[in-house]
């Protein structure tokens, strides 16, 4: 039984504009990290239905780099989280104006 790539590719629609509704209506830092993974993981949800289609394997390499790059993401962004929790004891983006003195 073969999935047709239109599945595939609606799917990753709606994960990906999920995501993008989750980071622009959310506050919380981390639940915005976590929409910019969700949508990640909508590019690589399409890149393996391509990759599946056109029976070609470049697309599970860019899987593989994205998931790299997202990886040190996670890392950098919960270090950064993690030092702004520190100095001003909150994680809401509303609350957060680190660049004004």
């Amino acid at each position: 039984m073969v999935v047709p790539v239109s599945y595939y590719l609606a799917l990753s629609i709606a994960l990906f504009a999920l995501g993008v509704i989750g980071v622009l209506v959310r506050r919380n830092v981390l639940v915005i990290m976590m929409c910019i993974e969700m949508m990640l993981n909508a590019v690589n949800l399409a890149f393996i239905g391509f990759a599946d289609y056109f029976k070609a394997v470049d697309g599970q390499m860019f899987v593989f780099f994205v998931m790299t790059v997202a990886a040190a993401e996670v890392a950098v962004g919960l270090a950064l989280i993690v030092a702004i929790f520190r100095n001003r004891a909150t994680v809401y983006v509303d609350e957060l104006n680190i660049l004004k003195w």
